[in-house]
């Protein structure tokens, strides 16, 4: 069966996210462990324990779900003979699969999603801009939308999460002008994200340099699976300045997850592994190719579960 794993970004993490597999798998330990070694601070503990705003925060976010995905992975991959054709992720979780295909190793990945969130965070003054969901428009309705609301400011989409469930980002005056055209074009419902900074917009290039500079000084590698990238949704070419560059451009570009899925379900994916905390991801899969098969992992009941019904198969 042709399978691909992917991996969650922000709006997954939860305080006690990944105990289980840090308690029952040694491997999973060991992930923990040198996540909190290379950022110097006990990152398992606010994994384990909250409090879930410092969880919240952007810098300790990124981390910490790409330490508790990795993690997840680690055991996956040790535990099902699963050989999956294609890995993605959303957002910051497109270093997850990066690492998964030893394209990066962890300690690189966990510094460098750390300071991406700081990056991504510090890339505008607090409360400038922000972003929003619109919901039941098509990406040519979104499209006028941004070009109508602007008027001289930043607003763009973001997140091509799913059929109908796209994401526009930029000022926030701007964003508010968003919804309100967005309606006029019969958007069934637009409403601002709880979010910190507008991400995955121009207002980002502050951080966007930040990462070419600390990819430039990174060793990559080309991956042993194939990436489906987020800002082009196709296979990366495995060139490591093609990989560096698609980090850098994917902080500014939108992340186009619902064609990301295509592109692989086109190509013969015919089950979805989400590896990580939450079903976010496996939700956005059920409305983009409802006839796929897909699961979530993200707790050592759901593993078990997951390897019981492939030897039955």
């Amino acid at each position: 069966m042709k399978t691909a794993v992917i991996f969650p970004g922000q709006g997954s993490q939860f305080s006690g996210m990944g105990r289980d597999f840090f308690e029952t798998y040694p491997v999973a330990a060991d992930i923990f462990t040198r996540a909190d070694k290379v950022l110097g601070f006990p990152l398992s503990d606010l994994c384990f324990n909250g409090p879930q705003d410092q969880l919240n925060l952007t810098a300790n976010t990124q981390p910490a779900l790409l330490t508790v995905s990795a993690a997840i992975a680690a055991v996956f991959r040790d535990t099902t003979s699963v050989t999956p054709l294609f890995a993605a992720g959303h957002s910051l979780g497109e270093y997850t699969a990066l690492w998964f295909a030893g394209s990066l190793d962890f300690e690189s990945a966990v510094r460098l999603v750390r300071i991406r969130g700081e990056a991504m965070q510090n890339a505008t003054p607090t409360g400038m801009g922000t972003m929003a969901a619109l919901i039941g428009l098509n990406p040519d309705a979104i499209a006028d939308v941004c070009k109508e609301a602007a008027q001289d400011q930043v607003l763009q989409a973001a997140n091509f999460n799913s059929p109908g469930q796209i994401v526009i980002s930029g000022h926030r005056e701007a964003v508010e002008r968003g919804i309100l055209a967005a309606q006029k074009h019969g958007a069934k419902k637009g409403v601002i994200l709880p979010v910190s900074a507008p991400f995955h917009s121009r207002l980002m290039e502050p951080a966007a340099l930040r990462m070419k500079s600390e990819l430039d000084r990174v060793t990559v590698l080309p991956p042993a699976t194939a990436i489906v990238n987020n800002a082009d949704a196709r296979v990366l070419d495995g060139h490591p300045d093609s990989i560096r560059s698609s980090l850098v451009r994917q902080v500014i570009s939108p992340v186009k997850w619902e064609q990301s899925l295509q592109y692989m379900a086109n190509r013969g994916v015919e089950l979805f592994v989400e590896l990580g905390p939450g079903n976010i991801l496996t939700n956005l899969v059920k409305r983009t190719i409802p006839q796929s098969m897909r699961v979530s992992i993200g707790t050592v009941e759901g593993l078990g579960e997951f390897i019981r019904n492939m030897a039955s198969c």
